[in-house]
């Protein structure tokens, strides 16, 4: 038997009243995905278009940041997977947010490009480190019976997030881009420790785990027995590699949006909506998506993932072709509804066919080298997109080969078949924790 990583020495009661404990790191998850992704993913755009009316930058360096950010995360991919699996998800949270906060504080406070891009880079290490890859290695070792529906909630958080971005709007508009993104760096400082002490508790070993789930209200769907690939096992299966093409090939685009939804929205050459209305139908697609995530983890935990995915996949890519012809507010709002379903309901679906595939005790690697390939396209796309509009002064060439993107992945998840029972190097039997 083996467990998950930890920072605690003991594993914890496992019920809070009635509710399964996995739940509460599903919710700690999800307050993680909220502070973390927000001013580096749901808020990008927006605090791009206050860096862009101050200092008069190409649309290429101020959102060329994004790349630069996620060049460190996607650099760090394999290595935070392993040190969660280490370490426990708890520390990475703490020193992850401590880090992410203080770069916050001094993203407020640049006066040039080399600072906007250090400040930057600084804080994405820090949201790297202790935001996606520890929340998601601690809900895939408390939940197995639950896997699509709590990485679903965690998920959810990034989206739910969105919640907060008329009051950072609003932050803008009235107290300055500057006021704001210390607000957020002070916030992020604070929530650490509570989101550490929750989402490290340590998971019970897998059959401990099960008899404590029998005794809540969870019905258990998870099999009696499951099996433990370690990274290199992984790295052998057509399975890993599909998921993780196929993972890059729709993550190109969600990196696009992230950076550039807020000005193809207010741009003359796009949608043309005023920041209120260009707020609302962000809010909008953030809704939808969180809904359609928690919808998505709930039918991914009945119905087989691979069958949904390349529907889900193929809606993700005809939001961006709708994006691209959009001129009206009615246009932008089918794009924002129909992008959540897309993207919304396919992103725990991934996650989930890799926990269920190779199991707990190495996810964290195996996340963190997944992560890698799916960085380096984030990374790259902010850039390339914002200096093809600096040449174009448009963004519809790009979101078309973005489409297109999501439809060869449509196609490449489909050879995601569950691989073999993994073995044992020393004894030849298949690997069971």
């Amino acid at each position: 038997m083996t467990s998950s990583s930890s920072n605690s020495p003991q594993a914890p009661k496992t019920r809070v009243g009635r509710i399964f404990y996995g739940w509460w790191v599903a919710v700690a998850g999800a307050m993680n995905m909220m502070v973390s992704s927000g001013p580096t993913f749901q808020a990008a755009s927006t605090l791009f278009r206050a860096i862009e009316d101050e200092f008069g930058w190409s649309r290429a360096l101020v959102t060329g940041v994004a790349s630069f950010g996620r060049f460190g995360g996607a650099l760090l991919g394999p290595l935070e997977g392993w040190m969660t699996d280490h370490f426990g998800t708890g520390k990475m949270v703490l020193v992850g947010f401590t880090i992410g906060g203080l770069g916050l504080i001094f993203y407020s406070q640049i006066q040039g490009p080399i600072q906007y891009y250090a400040a930057y880079f600084i804080l994405s290490i820090g949201f790297s480190l202790g935001g996606f890859v520890p929340s998601m290695t601690a809900v895939n070792a408390w939940m197995p019976h639950r896997r699509a529906t709590a990485m679903a909630i965690v998920v959810g958080g990034s989206s739910l997030g969105g919640l907060f971005l008329p009051a950072i709007v609003w932050g803008i508009n009235t107290h300055g881009w500057r006021e704001t993104t210390l607000v957020i760096g002070l916030i992020t400082l604070a929530a650490g420790p509570p989101i550490a002490y929750v989402a490290g508790k340590r998971a019970p070993e897998y059959s401990d785990l099960m008899s404590q789930v029998a005794k809540t209200k969870d019905t258990v769907s998870a099999p009696a027995t499951q099996y433990d690939f370690t990274a290199k096992q992984a790295l052998k299966t057509r399975a890993f590699w599909a998921i993780s093409l196929s993972h890059t090939m729709t993550n190109l685009s969600v990196g696009a949006i992230s950076s550039h939804i807020y000005f193809q929205l207010t741009d003359n050459s796009g949608v043309n909506l005023s920041d209120t209305s260009a707020a609302t139908i962000m809010l909008i697609m953030l809704v939808a998506a969180f809904s359609f995530q928690l919808l998505g983890g709930f039918a991914g935990d009945r119905i087989s993932k691979r069958t949904m995915l390349p529907i889900l996949i193929l809606l993700q890519g005809s939001a961006l072709i709708l994006l691209a012809g959009a001129t009206t507010y009615s246009s932008a709002l089918m794009f924002a509804l129909l992008w959540g379903l897309g993207f919304g309901a396919r992103t725990p679906l991934m996650h989930a066919m890799r926990g269920e595939y190779f199991g707990r005790k190495h996810f964290g690697a195996i996340l963190g080298m997944s992560a890698f390939p799916m960085g380096l396209g984030m990374m790259i796309t902010p850039w390339v997109v914002g200096r093809v509009h600096d040449d174009t002064g448009t963004y519809v060439n790009s979101l078309y080969m973005l489409a297109a993107f999501c439809a060869v992945a449509a196609m490449t998840i489909t050879l995601a078949t569950k691989p073999a029972t993994p073995l044992n190097d020393k004894t030849g039997l298949p690997r069971i924790y």
